[in-house]
Protein backbone atom coordinates (compact mmCIF):
# COMPACT_ATOMS: atom_id res chain seq x y z
CA UNK A 1 0.00 0.00 0.00
CA UNK A 2 2.73 2.57 0.98
CA UNK A 3 4.27 1.96 -2.32
CA UNK A 4 0.94 2.07 -4.45
CA UNK A 5 0.00 5.62 -2.58
CA UNK A 6 3.92 7.05 -3.67
CA UNK A 7 2.80 6.05 -7.54
CA UNK A 8 -0.22 7.46 -7.53
CA UNK A 9 0.97 10.73 -5.86
CA UNK A 10 3.89 10.50 -7.87
CA UNK A 11 1.61 10.45 -11.20
CA UNK A 12 -0.86 13.16 -9.69
CA UNK A 13 2.30 15.34 -9.49
CA UNK A 14 3.60 15.50 -13.01
CA UNK A 15 -0.26 16.02 -13.63
CA UNK A 16 -0.04 19.07 -12.41
CA UNK A 17 2.51 20.35 -14.87
CA UNK A 18 0.01 20.72 -17.76
CA UNK A 19 2.18 23.13 -19.75
CA UNK A 20 5.43 21.12 -19.45
CA UNK A 21 3.66 18.05 -20.38
CA UNK A 22 2.03 19.76 -23.48
CA UNK A 23 5.15 21.51 -24.49
CA UNK A 24 7.12 18.08 -24.00
CA UNK A 25 4.20 16.63 -26.52
CA UNK A 26 4.83 19.10 -29.21
CA UNK A 27 8.31 18.81 -28.52
CA UNK A 28 8.66 15.08 -29.43
CA UNK A 29 6.26 15.60 -32.26
CA UNK A 30 8.62 18.12 -33.92
CA UNK A 31 11.53 16.07 -33.38
CA UNK A 32 9.92 13.04 -34.33
CA UNK A 33 8.78 14.72 -37.66
CA UNK A 34 12.79 15.53 -38.31
CA UNK A 35 14.12 12.43 -37.51
CA UNK A 36 11.08 10.22 -39.58
CA UNK A 37 12.28 12.56 -42.48
CA UNK A 38 15.99 11.31 -42.38
CA UNK A 39 15.09 8.28 -41.91
CA UNK A 40 13.12 8.32 -44.88
CA UNK A 41 15.93 9.75 -46.99
CA UNK A 42 18.55 7.20 -45.23
CA UNK A 43 16.23 4.03 -45.68
CA UNK A 44 15.93 5.36 -49.80
CA UNK A 45 19.52 5.17 -49.79
CA UNK A 46 19.56 1.84 -48.24
CA UNK A 47 16.47 -0.31 -48.01
CA UNK A 48 16.36 -2.76 -45.22
CA UNK A 49 18.96 -1.05 -43.36
CA UNK A 50 19.80 -3.29 -40.09
CA UNK A 51 16.98 -5.13 -41.20
CA UNK A 52 14.30 -2.77 -41.06
CA UNK A 53 12.02 -1.80 -44.01
CA UNK A 54 10.66 1.97 -44.31
CA UNK A 55 7.66 1.58 -42.38
CA UNK A 56 9.99 -0.64 -39.61
CA UNK A 57 12.14 2.31 -39.40
CA UNK A 58 9.56 4.89 -39.27
CA UNK A 59 7.61 3.05 -36.23
CA UNK A 60 11.18 2.78 -34.88
CA UNK A 61 11.25 6.54 -34.37
CA UNK A 62 7.82 7.40 -33.25
CA UNK A 63 8.38 4.65 -30.77
CA UNK A 64 11.62 6.54 -29.34
CA UNK A 65 9.88 9.68 -29.62
CA UNK A 66 6.95 8.31 -27.48
CA UNK A 67 9.59 6.46 -24.64
CA UNK A 68 11.90 9.55 -24.69
CA UNK A 69 10.14 10.91 -21.31
CA UNK A 70 8.72 7.44 -20.78
CA UNK A 71 11.59 5.75 -19.62
CA UNK A 72 13.78 9.56 -19.28
CA UNK A 73 16.29 8.23 -22.06
CA UNK A 74 18.03 11.51 -21.76
CA UNK A 75 18.65 10.85 -17.82
CA UNK A 76 16.73 12.63 -15.00
CA UNK A 77 13.80 12.10 -13.26
CA UNK A 78 15.84 11.77 -9.80
CA UNK A 79 17.37 15.16 -9.30
CA UNK A 80 14.94 15.45 -6.22
CA UNK A 81 16.50 12.39 -4.94
CA UNK A 82 20.72 14.01 -5.64
CA UNK A 83 19.39 17.05 -3.79
CA UNK A 84 18.21 15.27 -0.82
CA UNK A 85 21.43 13.84 -0.65
CA UNK A 86 23.38 16.89 -0.99
CA UNK A 87 21.41 18.50 1.14
CA UNK A 88 21.48 15.82 3.76
CA UNK A 89 17.44 15.74 3.82
CA UNK A 90 18.33 11.80 2.64
CA UNK A 91 18.50 11.41 6.61
CA UNK A 92 14.95 11.77 6.94
CA UNK A 93 14.00 9.32 4.28
CA UNK A 94 15.92 6.67 5.99
CA UNK A 95 14.13 7.18 9.10
CA UNK A 96 11.03 6.12 7.24
CA UNK A 97 9.36 2.67 7.38
CA UNK A 98 10.09 1.78 3.82
CA UNK A 99 12.43 0.73 1.85
CA UNK A 100 14.60 3.80 -0.02
CA UNK A 101 14.87 1.88 -3.68
CA UNK A 102 11.79 0.78 -3.62
CA UNK A 103 10.07 4.54 -2.68
CA UNK A 104 11.99 6.16 -5.13
CA UNK A 105 11.26 3.04 -7.82
CA UNK A 106 7.56 4.08 -6.87
CA UNK A 107 7.55 7.45 -7.57
CA UNK A 108 9.66 6.54 -10.93
CA UNK A 109 6.91 4.30 -12.13
CA UNK A 110 4.34 7.15 -11.19
CA UNK A 111 6.14 9.62 -13.42
CA UNK A 112 6.72 6.99 -16.10
CA UNK A 113 3.15 5.92 -16.16
CA UNK A 114 1.97 9.85 -16.98
CA UNK A 115 4.51 10.33 -19.33
CA UNK A 116 3.55 7.20 -21.52
CA UNK A 117 -0.20 8.23 -21.28
CA UNK A 118 0.59 12.11 -22.30
CA UNK A 119 4.18 12.25 -24.15
CA UNK A 120 4.01 8.56 -25.30
CA UNK A 121 0.48 7.92 -27.13
CA UNK A 122 0.08 11.58 -28.61
CA UNK A 123 3.45 11.87 -30.19
CA UNK A 124 2.50 8.09 -31.84
CA UNK A 125 -0.55 9.01 -32.64
CA UNK A 126 0.31 12.46 -34.76
CA UNK A 127 3.15 9.91 -36.08
CA UNK A 128 0.79 6.89 -37.41
CA UNK A 129 -1.73 9.60 -39.14
CA UNK A 130 1.55 11.20 -40.59
CA UNK A 131 3.60 7.58 -42.09
CA UNK A 132 2.48 4.57 -42.97
CA UNK A 133 3.75 2.68 -39.25
CA UNK A 134 4.36 -0.86 -39.14
CA UNK A 135 2.04 -1.27 -35.74
CA UNK A 136 0.99 -4.50 -34.95
CA UNK A 137 -3.16 -5.35 -35.63
CA UNK A 138 -2.78 -8.30 -32.25
CA UNK A 139 -3.58 -7.39 -28.75
CA UNK A 140 -0.72 -9.97 -27.77
CA UNK A 141 1.48 -8.08 -29.67
CA UNK A 142 0.64 -4.44 -28.18
CA UNK A 143 0.82 -6.79 -24.29
CA UNK A 144 4.61 -8.05 -24.97
CA UNK A 145 5.24 -4.38 -25.75
CA UNK A 146 3.84 -2.58 -23.09
CA UNK A 147 5.63 -5.17 -20.60
CA UNK A 148 9.11 -4.80 -22.58
CA UNK A 149 8.36 -0.74 -22.03
CA UNK A 150 7.51 -2.15 -18.11
CA UNK A 151 10.90 -3.64 -18.03
CA UNK A 152 12.94 -0.60 -19.92
CA UNK A 153 11.86 1.92 -17.00
CA UNK A 154 12.85 -0.67 -14.56
CA UNK A 155 16.46 -1.18 -16.75
CA UNK A 156 16.18 2.72 -16.68
CA UNK A 157 15.62 3.60 -13.07
CA UNK A 158 18.26 0.90 -11.63
CA UNK A 159 20.72 2.79 -14.18
CA UNK A 160 19.93 6.42 -12.86
CA UNK A 161 19.44 5.21 -9.29
CA UNK A 162 23.05 4.33 -9.27
CA UNK A 163 24.03 7.10 -10.77
CA UNK A 164 21.75 9.38 -8.31
CA UNK A 165 23.58 7.10 -5.28
CA UNK A 166 27.23 8.89 -6.37
CA UNK A 167 25.70 11.98 -4.99
CA UNK A 168 26.75 9.91 -1.61
CA UNK A 169 30.55 10.49 -2.42
CA UNK A 170 30.29 13.45 -5.19
CA UNK A 171 29.61 17.20 -4.49
CA UNK A 172 27.91 16.97 -7.39
CA UNK A 173 26.19 14.40 -9.36
CA UNK A 174 25.53 16.58 -12.34
CA UNK A 175 28.47 15.98 -14.49
CA UNK A 176 28.26 11.87 -13.89
CA UNK A 177 24.27 12.54 -14.64
CA UNK A 178 24.75 14.42 -18.16
CA UNK A 179 27.62 11.68 -18.87
CA UNK A 180 24.97 8.63 -18.19
CA UNK A 181 22.26 10.74 -19.79
CA UNK A 182 24.53 11.06 -23.15
CA UNK A 183 25.34 7.46 -22.94
CA UNK A 184 21.73 6.29 -22.87
CA UNK A 185 21.14 8.13 -25.79
CA UNK A 186 23.33 6.37 -28.02
CA UNK A 187 23.79 3.10 -26.96
CA UNK A 188 19.66 2.91 -25.98
CA UNK A 189 19.41 3.55 -30.18
CA UNK A 190 17.79 6.82 -29.70
CA UNK A 191 19.74 8.13 -32.58
CA UNK A 192 19.81 5.48 -34.67
CA UNK A 193 18.89 1.74 -34.11
CA UNK A 194 21.44 -0.62 -33.01
CA UNK A 195 20.87 -3.02 -35.76
CA UNK A 196 22.52 -0.33 -38.15
CA UNK A 197 25.65 0.00 -36.02
CA UNK A 198 28.42 -1.60 -37.54
CA UNK A 199 30.17 -4.79 -36.91
CA UNK A 200 31.55 -5.53 -33.59
CA UNK A 201 30.16 -1.88 -32.54
CA UNK A 202 26.94 -3.31 -32.99
CA UNK A 203 26.78 -6.68 -31.35
CA UNK A 204 28.12 -5.00 -27.94
CA UNK A 205 25.77 -2.23 -27.94
CA UNK A 206 23.43 -4.69 -28.03
CA UNK A 207 24.27 -6.27 -24.96
CA UNK A 208 24.63 -3.30 -23.08
CA UNK A 209 21.87 -2.23 -20.22
CA UNK A 210 20.85 0.74 -22.54
CA UNK A 211 19.51 -1.79 -25.02
CA UNK A 212 16.60 -2.64 -22.70
CA UNK A 213 15.46 0.42 -22.44
CA UNK A 214 14.56 0.95 -26.28
CA UNK A 215 15.95 -0.82 -28.69
CA UNK A 216 14.41 -3.94 -27.43
CA UNK A 217 11.14 -2.24 -27.01
CA UNK A 218 11.09 -0.92 -30.20
CA UNK A 219 12.15 -4.74 -32.06
CA UNK A 220 8.88 -5.71 -30.25
CA UNK A 221 6.45 -3.55 -31.15
CA UNK A 222 8.02 -3.68 -35.00
CA UNK A 223 8.07 -7.26 -35.03
CA UNK A 224 11.83 -7.64 -35.78
CA UNK A 225 11.40 -9.96 -32.04
CA UNK A 226 8.75 -12.88 -32.15
CA UNK A 227 8.50 -16.10 -30.99
CA UNK A 228 12.06 -17.35 -29.14
CA UNK A 229 13.63 -14.24 -30.14
CA UNK A 230 10.68 -12.10 -28.36
CA UNK A 231 11.37 -14.84 -25.38
CA UNK A 232 14.79 -13.78 -24.76
CA UNK A 233 14.15 -10.16 -25.78
CA UNK A 234 12.55 -9.99 -22.87
CA UNK A 235 15.03 -12.17 -20.21
CA UNK A 236 17.49 -9.85 -21.38
CA UNK A 237 15.61 -6.86 -19.92
CA UNK A 238 14.31 -8.40 -16.50
CA UNK A 239 17.94 -10.14 -16.35
CA UNK A 240 19.71 -6.81 -16.76
CA UNK A 241 16.53 -5.37 -14.55
CA UNK A 242 16.94 -8.04 -11.72
CA UNK A 243 21.46 -7.46 -12.09
CA UNK A 244 21.03 -3.42 -11.84
CA UNK A 245 18.33 -3.52 -8.98
CA UNK A 246 20.25 -5.95 -6.53
CA UNK A 247 23.96 -3.64 -7.33
CA UNK A 248 21.75 -0.79 -6.40
CA UNK A 249 21.07 -2.36 -3.55
CA UNK A 250 24.34 -2.96 -2.74
CA UNK A 251 25.83 0.64 -3.09
CA UNK A 252 22.93 1.97 -0.74
CA UNK A 253 23.91 -0.28 1.83
CA UNK A 254 27.68 1.09 1.50
CA UNK A 255 26.38 4.56 0.91
CA UNK A 256 24.16 4.55 3.86
CA UNK A 257 26.29 3.15 6.19
CA UNK A 258 27.90 6.08 7.08
CA UNK A 259 25.99 9.19 5.68
CA UNK A 260 28.09 12.09 4.83
CA UNK A 261 25.59 14.91 5.01
CA UNK A 262 27.35 17.59 2.04
CA UNK A 263 25.71 20.56 3.10
CA UNK A 264 27.34 20.68 6.71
Amino acid sequence: MWYAAVAAGSFRRYATYQIATVAGVFTNTVFGFIVAFTYIALWHERPHLGGYDQAQALTFVWTAQALLATAALMGGGLEELQERIRSGDIAVDLYRPADLQLWWLAADLGRAALQLLCRGVAPMAVGALAFPLALPGDPLTWGCFLLSVLLGVLVSFALRYLVALASFWLLDGSGLSLISGLACMFFSGMLLPLRVFPGGLGEVAQLLPWAAVLQTPADVLVGALSGGALVRGLVFQAAWAVALLALGRLVQSAATRKVVVHGG
